[in-house]
């Protein structure tokens, strides 16, 4: 169902717009009711939920606005873990169809690799000296899907770092003692499912790879090519380099251009909606739902 009617867009830019959230069925700190109270608080008009390769939180979500006749949009979505050139790129599906059969059994087969690279990193955090980690980080994540964010927060928990970001530094990260090659989808598979769903394929947060310019170039290039629709270019924490480097690229290779704070929890560098302004001369991807 198109978000609004094409005479209405004139006005979307007046609309406090996020595109890029998640929940605790993936790596998020709230539930999906929590995420739309903050939303509202917030006021933001049209808010999308992109857990990492699942919907669950989808229905709920719809139900609690319905049921608290809460004035906010919700954009079906998901954010697809892509493996590129020894990379994880992130593939945003935005006003998807979650009843797609294409992409029901592409979220089994992530949810499967996910949970393989799990047990694995819990063996080689048990080398390190850290036992049980695997299962305490499975308790945290409850019935959504586990993500290297579980572990840090469980080597945080038990003062095993002094904060999330050292886990990966020191242990989870790339080329880290207990790191694990993740088994992805390819970009082309998940950009082609998401249009079996009937959304559109927006590629996440590229200034966040770590890419140089050139990478990131031949990655947006590929992406491209795959009939990727959009790319993530403005988020919370950007520099104007930053800024004008992603608004070229949307330019030159004609793709679509999306916001998204990709809030998981509140802090003070980031939250839902903040700093989201979508800069002039660019067409946004939501003329495309």
């Amino acid at each position: 169902m198109p978000l609004m009617s094409t005479e209405n867009f004139s006005d979307f830019k007046n609309r406090r717009v996020d595109l890029h959230s998640h929940t605790k069925c993936s790596d998020g700190g709230l539930t999906p009711e929590e995420l739309i109270e903050r939303a509202v608080n917030f006021q933001i008009d049209v808010l999308a939920i992109t857990d990492h390769d699942t919907t669950a939180a989808l229905d709920i979500a719809k139900a609690y606005i319905v049921e608290k006749n809460h004035p906010i949009k919700l954009i079906e979505g998901i954010e697809i873990s892509t493996a590129w050139q020894g990379f994880e790129i992130h593939i945003v599906g935005l006003n998807i169809d979650k009843s797609s059969p294409a992409l029901k059994q592409l979220i089994a087969e992530q949810q499967t690799a996910r949970e393989n690279r799990a047990l694995s990193m819990g063996d080689k955090l048990a080398k390190c000296g850290f036992d049980n980690v695997y299962e305490k980080a499975k308790a945290i994540a409850g019935e959504g899907s586990i993500t290297r964010a579980h572990f840090a927060k469980v080597l945080l928990q038990q003062g095993s770092v002094p904060k999330m970001q050292a886990a990966f530094d020191k242990y989870i990260g790339k080329g880290k003692r207990a790191y694990v090659k993740p088994t992805w989808c390819s970009i082309e598979q998940a950009v082609d499912v998401i249009h079996h769903a009937g959304g559109r394929a927006v590629m996440a947060h590229p200034i966040r790879y770590d890419l140089s310019t050139k990478w990131l170039r031949r990655l947006v290039v590929q992406f491209k090519e795959a009939s990727g629709d959009g790319l993530e270019i403005v988020l919370p924490q950007m520099n104007n380099d930053q800024r004008r480097l992603m608004l070229s690229f949307c330019l030159e290779y004609e793709l679509h251009a999306s916001m998204g704070s990709d809030f998981h929890y509140p802090s003070k560098w980031s939250d839902l909606g903040r700093n989201l302004v979508m800069p002039e001369g660019v067409s946004p991807i939501w003329q495309l739902f």
